[in-house]
Order: C-alpha cells, then sequence, then structure tokens
C-alpha cells in the first residue's frame, strides 16, 4: 500500500499510465471509484461510497502526454471492504501475474488468490483467477487458434532446416479441421537405426489446452540406458484409429531412412489399441507390457506391496522355476490377485516367457519423455511441438559434448556392469571342456558357458546380451576379449552415433509463409475449471435402502407422494416387496 500513495503534484507519463497507477491505489488502499469525468484532458473521480468526501482531479499539462493530479479533496470515512473490489478485473489479474506466467507456466489459481491477497489484501473467485490465467496465456504464447494454423507452416519448415525429417498435418472435413499431426527428426531416425537400442517405447499423455488433444510418442534406449526421443504426434482423440494411424507413420518415417526395417521390440501399457497397430505394421516384431505399469495396476487394484515385490521377482526370474515359485507365493498372499494377473499372458511380461530381447529394460521411458512437456500442456499445440523440439535440441548437443570426454569402450552404465562381473569373477573357478564351452565354479553353484553361443545356463548373457560373470570368467580364461563379445548396442561408439547427426533451430514465425489453413477441432474444452466428482467408497458398497410408502405399503414412493386412494377405516392392501 505505501506504494500505490497518490498526492497533489505527482506527474504520469500519459493518461494510461495515470489511470493504472489510480486503479492501484484504489485496489490496495480497499475503496471504489466512481469516475464523474475521464477522457484524454481530464480525470475526475470520487469514492464510490455515500457520505465518503473523498474526490480526485487531474489534468493534461499543456503539448505534452504527462499528466499530473491538481487536488485531492477530504479523507475516506468509509468502511474498507476485503472482500473483493470491482476494480480487480480479470484484465487487471492478467497485468498482475504476467511476468509470474512467463517463469512458470504452471503458476497454478490458487497461487494467484494467496498472492493478490497477499499484495492488495483482497480476495477474488477462483473463476476469474481461472479465466485471468488462461488469458495471459493467450497474451504471451497466442491463442490456441493461431496455434493450429501454424501448424502445416511449421512442419514446411521443419523439412526445410532438418532435410530427411518427417512431418505431415492431417485434417477431417471440407471445413478442414485438424486431426492429427506426426512428426520425426532426421536426427532421431538417424541416431535410433544407427545407435540406440531396436526398443521402442509406446505412450500418450493428455494435453491440456483448450481443445485438449493427445501427444502420443514414440521413444527409444541410447546405449547409456537414456530416454531417446524417435517421434511423435498430436491427435485430437486417443483412439483405435489413432493409434493405427501413429505406428503406420512411424514405420513410414523408418521407410525414408533405411531399407531393411529390423526387427523391433515394443514396450507399452498392453492396450489392444497399440499391440493391434504394432502387429499390422510391424508383424515380425515382439510386443511386451510395460513392467512400471503393470506394477502401477496390481498395487491400486489390490494396496499391497508385497505383491508388487513378487511380481517383479516374477518378471525378473530367469528360470522357470523361480518363475513359478514367484506366482504360487503370489497365489498364497491373494488368489483374486494371481486370478487378476492371468488376463495379462506370461510371455509380455515376464523374461523368462518374453520371445524378443529387451537388453534389461522391462519398463518404458514414457514418463521421463512426458517430464519434457508436463509443464507446457496448456499451451497452445505449437507451443508444445516448439518445447519438444527446444528440448532434442538442448539433449542431442548435450550428450555429444559428454560423450566426447568418454574413454571406456562401453558407455557407463554397461561399463560398470562389466567391472561388477569382472569383481566376482575372480572368485570363480573355470574347468575349461572345449574351444568354447566352460564350466564356472561359485562357492553356490556352477554354470556352463559357451563363449560360440554366447550364452550362459544362468541366462543373464542371453536376456541382458551384456556377459554376466560366469561369461566374464570363462572369457579372462582362455584370454580373449571380454568386450568383443559384448552387444555393439552398448558401446560408447554407438552412443556417440546416436546424437552424431544435428538438430537445426527453426526461423521465427515472421518469416513462414502459410500456404495452408487449418481450423482447430471442434470439440474444445469448456470454460473454467473442470469439476471433479467424488464418490466415497463407502457409498459405493452400501446397500441402497428400499423406500416404502407408509400409506398403500407399496415400494418406490414416500406417503407424501402417494397416489393410491384408500378409504376412510379400510385397511390398506399388503404387497410383498
Amino acid at each position: 500500500m505505501e506504494e500505490q500513495k497518490i498526492f497533489v503534484g505527482q506527474e504520469f507519463p500519459d493518461v494510461k499510465a495515470f489511470r493504472s497507477a489510480i486503479k492501484e491505489a484504489a485496489i490496495a488502499q480497499h475503496f471504489e471509484l466512481r469516475i464523474v469525468k475521464s477522457d484524454l484532458i481530464r480525470y475526475i473521480a470520487k469514492c464510490a461510497s455515500e457520505g465518503c468526501p473523498w474526490r480526485i482531479r487531474a489534468i493534461k499539462l499543456p503539448n505534452v502526454p504527462t499528466f499530473t493530479i491538481r487536488s485531492l479533496e477530504g479523507t475516506h470515512t468509509c468502511g474498507k471492504n476485503a472482500n473483493g473490489h470491482h476494480l480487480a478485473s480479470v484484465d487487471w489479474i492478467v497485468n498482475f501475474i504476467e511476468e509470474r506466467l512467463r517463469d512458470n507456466i504452471n503458476y497454478k489459481p490458487k497461487d494467484i488468490l494467496h498472492d493478490i491477497y497477499q499484495q492488495y489484501g483482497i480476495t477474488i473467485p477462483y473463476k476469474q483467477a481461472w479465466r485471468a490465467k488462461e488469458r495471459g496465456l493467450q497474451a504471451i504464447y497466442g491463442s490456441s487458434e493461431e496455434g493450429y494454423c501454424l501448424l502445416p507452416a511449421y512442419g514446411e519448415q521443419i523439412k526445410k532446416t532438418n532435410p530427411g525429417s518427417h512431418a505431415e498435418v492431417f485434417t477431417a472435413g471440407s471445413d478442414s479441421r485438424f486431426q492429427r499431426f506426426f512428426i520425426a527428426f532426421y536426427a532421431s531416425l538417424h541416431g535410433f537405426l544407427n545407435g540406440c537400442l531396436p526398443v521402442i517405447s509406446l505412450g500418450a499423455i493428455q494435453l491440456k489446452s483448450k481443445y485438449l488433444g493427445t501427444l502420443l510418442s514414440a521413444t527409444s534406449f541410447d546405449a547409456d540406458g537414456g530416454v531417446f526421443p524417435l517421434a511423435f504426434g498430436v491427435v485430437d482423440e486417443e483412439n483405435d484409429d489413432s493409434w493405427m494411424w501413429f505406428v503406420l507413420e512411424l514405420r513410414k518415417a523408418f521407410e525414408m531412412s533405411t531399407e531393411n526395417i529390423p526387427r523391433f521390440t515394443f514396450l507399452s501399457d498392453g492396450q489392444k489399441s497399440i499391440a493391434d497397430a504394432v502387429k499390422r505394421n510391424f508383424s515380425s516384431s515382439c510386443h511386451a507390457i510395460c513392467m512400471q505399469y503393470l506394477s502401477e495396476s496390481i498395487s491400486k487394484e489390490f494396496k499391497n506391496s508385497r505383491l508388487v515385490q513378487l511380481l517383479w521377482k516374477a518378471a525378473y526370474s530367469t528360470s522357470t522355476t523361480v518363475f513359478k515359485e514367484k506366482m504360487a507365493e503370489i497365489e498364497e498372499v491373494s488368489s483374486d490377485a494371481a486370478t487378476w494377473i492371468q488376463q495379462y499372458p506370461p510371455s509380455r511380461w515376464a523374461l523368462i516367457h518374453f520371445d524378443g530381447t529387451r537388453y534389461g529394460h522391462f519398463s518404458s521411458n514414457i514418463n521421463e519423455f512426458n517430464r519434457w512437456i508436463l509443464e507446457a500442456r496448456e499451451l497452445p499445440i505449437i507451443q508444445v511441438i516448439k518445447r519438444i523440439h527446444c528440448k532434442l535440441m538442448e539433449e542431442f548437443q548435450l550428450r555429444r559434448s559428454r560423450s566426447s570426454t568418454w574413454s571406456s569402450t562401453l558407455a557407463p552404465s554397461a561399463e560398470k556392469r562389466i567391472m561388477e562381473a569382472r569383481s566376482h569373477a575372480s572368485t570363480y573357478q573355470v574347468l575349461r571342456s572345449d574351444e568354447v564351452e566352460f564350466e564356472v565354479i561359485s562357492a553356490e553353484w556352477s554354470h556352463i558357458v559357451n563363449t560360440g553361443t554366447r550364452s550362459c545356463s544362468c541366462r543373464d548373457w542371453q536376456l541382458y546380451r551384456v556377459p554376466c560373470s560366469h561369461a566374464v570368467a570363462a572369457l579372462i580364461s582362455c584370454k580373449k576379449d571380454v568386450y568383443a563379445f559384448t552387444e555393439k548396442y552398448f558401446t560408447a561408439a554407438s552412443y556417440r552415433e546416436s546424437y552424431s547427426k544435428e538438430i537445426h533451430p527453426i526461423p521465427d514465425k515472421l518469416e513462414w509463409s502459410r500456404t495452408r489453413l487449418v481450423r482447430p477441432p471442434k470439440f474444445r474444452r469448456p470454460p473454467g475449471r473442470p469439476e471433479k466428482k467424488r464418490l466415497c467408497v463407502e457409498d459405493l458398497n452400501r446397500e441402497k435402502h428400499t423406500v416404502r410408502c407408509s400409506k398403500c405399503n407399496r415400494t418406490g414412493h414416500y406417503k407424501t407422494t402417494c397416489k393410491v386412494e384408500v378409504d376412510n377405516g379400510a385397511v390398506p392392501l399388503s404387497f410383498s416387496a
């Protein structure tokens, strides 16, 4: 309030600055204004409270835009109201929060309410803060409608500045309503096909902009186990058709970049629409269910941490015996949970039964990718895509720089695994059978290692494609290079190849040429905060009370609404419920 004091002789650069200052003072000092006269050369106002003598008069100085206060009459005798203020409009709130929104997109309406109360001592309706945030985001980042309109030009700029990239906008109807948008940068396609593990994670995240929509994404793993964004798309609605379209576009992008598409392992939450899309477009590939999704589902369903632990142990089992033991333990803990798990075939999630190779990855990295855009979900579609583009440029440059200092043969995570295997191998005894077969004896077990087929009876080598401690012991005993028997996907050279191509920036939109009009989808989010319907668990399990009329003894209504006529003195007929 001290900053909002006004006095006679005070000058302002122009009439707009003066009006803003007097509004701030009125809000800060908790009095309402009634404007008597306001134009480009004069401003006269008084306190809106009946009987309060306070009055202000300001004029424009000659030959300059400066406004000055000529008189302040009386002092406020009105009571101060902190419940709200008529001048605290949505536009005023937008001015108040604009800088905060630039720094933090997720500046919540409840935080807006708190900050305004802290600074001005007034309370405003929640919905007003919500509208102000939406309008503020639009002022900073543009409208949602403009975002859809810019998509075709943005896609053309991607293909122009990043040759070999795949970017297409799809519309529906005669009025060109937005339906889908797909993008895969050439640097991502090259890096995946030449350096990453042949594992693709598919997932989706809901957008929260004016027209909603869903971001579909395909990611992989680099040699160090990090998330590698491969392609993404935005659809108006997530359904069977949109997933079939996205996976088909992904295949087309691969066909643009390579003659022979390798056999992939897909990871997802297992929904049927994704499974069908993968089966149709990548028939030779394998499809596994993300264990993170599966464990979260069983935890939510049965609220038992023991079940989650046993499920993970069953998934990691490298022998059918151990797998059966863990499944039996799940049955003992909860027979319902054992029945629930049966809806997911072991061939889709258990390591020992899976036909493909996961290279040690049981869960998709979609959540890590989603964190890249989590705070931008409320922005127009063009801003969401720009965020991903900027993050890709930043990460590719960072990882190129980081890997240039590596001196190891393998990426750090794989190198660490080999070092741990060497440490254990030093305690083993190795008996050689022939050129390629060995028996490795430890304190508890003995295992058969075959360096020709790159296999070990513990199955770790086959499942993870990195020599286990028994294989390392056998290789060292015959003086062979351990690194030569490690899958190429885990090498530092593969990591560098993944990020060898640059993702180039895109010029400012002023340089774009708009050749095609795209309108937003017809469906849009209702204004204001979405309502949450809360259901009590006790209410769901409680038996419904049967209403019975005391007049006619029938069910379904009360005495006050009964329409059955009963003669005076007559006994009502009794009906069975």
